[in-house]
C-alpha cells in the first residue's frame, strides 16, 4: 500500500484536490471488491494547524511531522499570481526535496507544477502545466524541457499533468503504473474519461501580453490586431509607426516574447477559432476571413498551432 501525501497549499483548488481524493477512493473500493489490499493510504498534509477542515474524513498530517510519502500530489492554484502563490508555500520546497530524496513519486496537477519547479528537481526533465500558464512557467524555469501541449508527462519519479480535466489523466496514469490497467479503465468509465486524449494545444487561447509601458510596441500590438486580416508583412505593419523595421522587431520580441508575424499568426488562428466555434462559415469564407489566401497554408499553421485541423476543431467546439 501506497503512503500518499495531497498538499494543502495555500490557495489550492479545491477541484483538485476533490478529483485526487475521488478518483483514489475508487481505486481503493475497486481493489477491495476483488480481494486486494486497498492500494493508497489517503494523507493530507498541511502547513500549520489553522488551515480550513473542509477533508475531515481524511487523515491529516502536518509538514512538520516525522513521515516518509511514497506518492506526493502537488494540487493546482486557484491564483494567476503563481509567483506569491510559491512564495506563500516556501516551506514546502525542502520538504519535498528530502521526500524525493528518500524515494518519493511526486505528481503535479495545472499549476501546482509551479512549486515543483522551484525545488529544481525539473531542471534537465520534461514536464508540463495549463497551456496558458506555459509561457510563464519556461520564463520562471528555463532548465526545465516543458512540454507545453502535452497532457502529462512522466520523467523518471516526477509527474506533471495540463490544466483541469487534465488532472483525471494523471490519476489515470498513475492508477495504471499502480494498480494496472484494468484498473485505470474501470475509473476511466466511472468518471467518463478519453483515457487516449494525449494534446491540449486546442484548449488553449491566444493572451497577448498588454501590462506593459513601451508605447512603440502597443501601436504595433494595435496595428495587427486591428488589421490583421489585410496585412502579410513587417513592412505593412510597421509603415506608420516612425520606427526602423529592426527596432520594432527588437522591442517587440524583448516586451512581448514573441515576434511580430509570430503574433500575427496567433492572432490570425485565434480569429479562425472563433469563427470555427461562433459561426457557420464555410471553410473558404473562414479561412479568408481569417487573414490568409492560401487554404494549405492555413491548415498547416492551424494544426501545428493547435493540435488539430480546422474540421475537427469545429466538431469538437462549436456551438450547437
Amino acid at each position: 500500500m501506497k503512503n500518499v501525501g495531497i498538499l494543502l497549499t495555500k490557495q489550492y483548488k479545491l477541484l483538485s484536490i476533490a478529483a485526487i481524493l475521488d478518483v483514489f477512493d475508487t481505486a481503493n473500493r475497486f481493489q477491495l471488491e476483488m480481494g486486494f489490499d486497498k492500494p493508497y493510504e489517503l494523507n493530507l498534509i498541511k502547513l500549520d494547524e489553522n488551515q480550513d477542515g473542509f477533508f475531515k474524513p481524511y487523515a491529516t498530517q502536518s509538514l512538520n511531522d516525522d513521515h516518509s510519502y511514497q506518492l506526493i500530489i502537488i494540487p493546482a492554484f486557484t491564483t494567476d499570481d503563481i509567483r506569491n502563490a510559491v512564495s506563500q508555500n516556501a516551506a514546502f520546497i525542502p520538504w519535498l526535496t528530502k521526500q524525493y530524496q528518500h524515494g518519493a513519486e511526486i505528481a503535479t496537477v495545472c499549476t501546482g507544477a509551479f512549486l515543483l519547479g522551484a525545488t529544481g528537481l525539473l531542471d534537465g526533465k520534461v514536464a508540463t502545466t495549463h497551456v496558458d500558464a506555459s509561457k510563464a512557467f519556461s520564463t520562471a524555469f528555463p532548465a526545465v524541457k516543458l512540454k507545453a501541449d502535452k497532457t502529462v508527462t512522466q520523467d523518471g519519479r516526477l509527474y506533471t499533468s495540463g490544466g483541469a480535466t487534465s488532472s483525471f489523466h494523471l490519476l489515470l496514469h498513475l492508477l495504471q503504473n499502480h494498480c494496472g490497467k484494468d484498473t485505470a479503465i474501470k475509473a476511466a468509465k466511472v468518471f467518463a474519461i478519453d483515457m487516449d486524449r494525449n494534446n491540449q494545444s486546442y484548449f488553449s487561447s491566444f493572451q497577448p501580453f498588454r501590462h506593459h509601458n513601451d508605447d512603440l510596441v502597443a501601436s504595433a500590438q494595435d496595428k495587427i490586431e486591428s488589421c490583421y486580416q489585410e496585412v502579410a508583412t513587417i513592412e505593412e505593419m510597421i509603415k506608420d509607426i516612425p520606427s526602423s523595421r529592426r527596432n520594432i522587431v527588437r522591442r517587440f520580441k524583448q516586451v512581448v516574447g514573441i515576434t511580430p508575424i509570430e503574433y500575427l499568426q496567433q492572432t490570425r488562428i485565434e480569429a479562425a477559432k472563433k469563427l470555427l466555434e461562433q459561426t457557420g462559415q464555410q471553410m473558404t469564407e473562414i479561412i479568408y476571413n481569417s487573414g490568409y489566401n492560401d487554404p494549405k497554408a492555413f491548415r498547416k499553421v492551424f494544426r501545428k498551432t493547435v493540435g488539430m485541423t480546422p474540421t475537427q476543431y469545429r466538431d469538437k467546439f462549436q456551438a450547437r
